[in-house]
């Protein structure tokens, strides 16, 4: 993933709230990006995943120019190769469980490798998270650390080529937090998947292979904003 000379505002009469002139997280890389509120983060994240269009410059993501994509193509790509853990979790609250998880695969994401099926896997990342009990139940019947390891379920579906990660271990405790890491790394190496992680939890930064502030990588001093 490579950003190269970006800015991005939110307005044509605003200001830039950012201004990136180079960032680059290499394929297989586990980033770890903090900074305090108001400073980006989320914005940038929105920004790689496809979800905001930068007002200049170019962004790539395994290889692809995704500034050079109509809106349409941009969702596609990142259905197919990014898993994004939002922080509002963003599940469809029609669907169980387990139709959650593997609604990546309907938009064109594969399977990992050694899983026979979408189902499979979906399974066993419950399992791992430690919520395959709640597979068959409504979004809307879990707890928010429940829904919060379903989000990061769907995202670690298929082992997308990047995982971008938004506070995604925000409402956990101790031991599903772990479990998160542990399955988020294993997903990632299983099929050489980047990984950028946000958080306020500057503890969790010596797991990465690369610590790195937003104001580093960011020119513009932000007040206010995501």
């Amino acid at each position: 993933m490579e950003l190269t000379d970006v800015r991005f505002r939110y307005s044509a009469r605003a200001a830039d709230v950012l201004r990136v002139p180079h960032f680059r997280v290499e394929r297989g890389e586990r980033l770890f990006m903090f900074g305090p509120s108001g400073s980006g983060k989320t914005t940038l994240l929105s920004l790689i995943g496809g979800l905001f269009h930068p007002n200049a410059g170019k962004i790539s993501v395994l290889g692809q120019d995704i500034t050079a994509m109509n809106d349409s193509a941009r969702d596609g790509f990142r259905a197919a190769h990014v898993g994004f853990i939002f922080q509002v979790f963003n599940l469809v609250p029609y669907l169980s469980i387990l139709q959650n998880v593997i609604l990546p695969c309907k938009f064109g994401r594969g399977v990992s490798t050694g899983f026979s099926s979408a189902e499979a896997e979906a399974s066993y990342l419950l399992g791992q998270l430690g919520i395959s009990d709640v597979a068959n139940k409504s979004v809307t019947n879990l707890s928010i650390g429940q829904q919060q390891r379903v989000a990061a379920a769907r995202a670690l579906m298929g082992s997308p080529g990047l995982i971008v990660a938004d506070e995604p271990t925000s409402a956990l405790d101790a031991d599903a937090r772990n479990d998160f890491l542990r399955v988020l790394f294993e997903q990632a190496k299983r099929e050489g998947s980047a990984v950028i992680f946000v958080s306020h939890d500057r503890s969790l930064a010596a797991q990465f292979d690369r610590s790195v502030a937003l104001a580093d990588i960011n020119q513009v001093v932000v007040r206010g904003g995501l």
